[in-house]
């Protein structure tokens, strides 16, 4: 009974911590200028939008946490190419996104800029606080470097070609390493437990994976087809409820947004689609092109049933990317808006803030255990919307 109070205290003080380390301070940076549009971002005050932002979008680091004018972040490679070579540095040069990188004609990094005493620098990468590429690496010109300002003479038309391990590359490759030891390790115990009860790791996934073999492909697919599409459909699940559930921790490993990333669930997606496509019969194809039971003019002179269908293929993969990464997007958010608040109301007034902190952090916990249930549901969704489409392909003609 003293353990759920106790339980409770701990997470309270944990989201209070990990919200701690979401203030914003102002600070003297470098500046970067063209025709009064700053490449720089200049706070002057806790800006909720921005942190919300700069939370649930992919980094060019893995930040810790900021605390007054200290900064703690684990670098991450930077790897751009530029007119016919790569150019490597750590994301550390670029001060945490708050100055350029700049580089010589020999697209060496000019490290002296950091002193205050530039080599001729010819160009520079920095990274956009504003605008359509908001977040993204930029190639500028450098016409001259004057107490710690870049004059910025202008910038490139384009993006640069950008290879970079960013923050959603680390996580995507800790989840895969995390789930091949898991699985790796469960394998390895049905082997030597073969006839026996299941115990530890594999007894806490067993029902997960009974459950998607029998309940949601068996019964989706059929009997018949089944077996060739759990791989897949385990393997999605998983990766799904893992990343989930990283993306819920506030420190590293976790904290990244990955299934709040368009791209990933835009890749996921995709291997449902193909997949589907592959496997689709010709009575699946039958009934895309000619759809039976439907009156001849909706199919010949203007083919308004053919069309219709055919937009269905895109839109089945298009509603599996979308709701994935709306849902988890939108927790996020809503967490981080709560936590946003303390700081808002502390900068009208300090007992206001810690008012407010109470109730935002009650609603903070709730939401929290909301969104391990969303994590689940969201993976379960993927994963029975793959099989049904499976199925739909694979059915014979009745």
């Amino acid at each position: 009974m003293i353990i759920r109070p106790v339980q409770s205290v701990l997470v309270a003080l944990l989201l209070f911590i990990t919200s701690s380390l979401f203030a914003q301070h102002a600070s003297e940076n470098e500046a970067v200028e063209h025709d009064g549009v700053s490449i720089e971002s200049h706070d002057e005050a806790f800006n909720a939008g921005n942190m919300i932002l700069e939370h649930i979008v992919d980094a060019y680091e893995w930040h810790i946490l900021t605390y007054g004018d200290f900064h703690l972040s684990i670098p991450l490679p930077i790897i751009v190419y530029h007119k016919g070579s790569f150019i490597t540095f750590l994301s550390s040069k670029l001060h945490h996104g708050h100055s350029p990188a700049l580089f010589d004609e020999n697209k060496d990094l000019i490290h002296a800029v950091e002193q205050g005493a530039p080599e001729h620098p010819v160009f520079g990468l920095a990274v956009m606080h504003e605008g359509a590429h908001k977040g993204k690496l930029a190639y500028i010109k450098v016409a001259d470097y004057v107490n710690h300002h870049v004059i910025v003479e202008d910038i490139e038309a384009g993006m640069p070609t950008d290879l970079s391990i960013t923050k959603n590359v680390v996580s995507l490759w800790i989840s895969l390493i995390l789930i091949l030891v898991i699985f790796f390790s469960v394998a390895k115990s049905y082997k030597k437990r073969k006839g026996m009860a299941p115990k530890g790791l594999q007894s806490a996934l067993e029902p997960f994976i009974v459950f998607i073999r029998d309940d949601i492909a068996k019964e989706s697919i059929g009997e018949k087809k089944y077996e060739k599409y759990v791989p897949y459909l385990l393997t999605i699940f998983f990766f799904i409820f893992f990343n989930n559930l990283l993306g819920l921790i506030p420190f590293f490993p976790g904290g990244a947004n990955l299934t709040g990333n368009i791209a990933i669930t835009m890749v996921l997606a995709l291997f449902t689609f193909i997949i589907t496509t592959v496997s689709g019969n010709k009575n699946y194809w039958t009934h895309i092109v000619n759809t039976p039971g439907v009156p001849w003019w909706l199919k010949i002179p203007m083919p308004l049933m053919p069309i219709v269908e055919l937009m269905g293929l895109i839109t089945k993969p298009f509603v599996l990317m979308v709701r994935l990464f709306a849902n988890i997007t939108a927790g996020h958010i809503i967490v981080l808006g709560f936590i946003s608040l303390i700081f808002i109301f502390g900068n009208m007034h300090p007992v206001a803030g810690y008012g407010v902190s109470i109730v935002s952090i009650a609603f903070s916990i709730f939401l929290t255990f909301l969104e391990f249930l969303v994590a689940l549901i969201q993976a379960y969704v993927f994963t029975l919307l793959s099989a049904l489409y499976f199925g739909a392909a694979t059915e014979e003609h009745h």
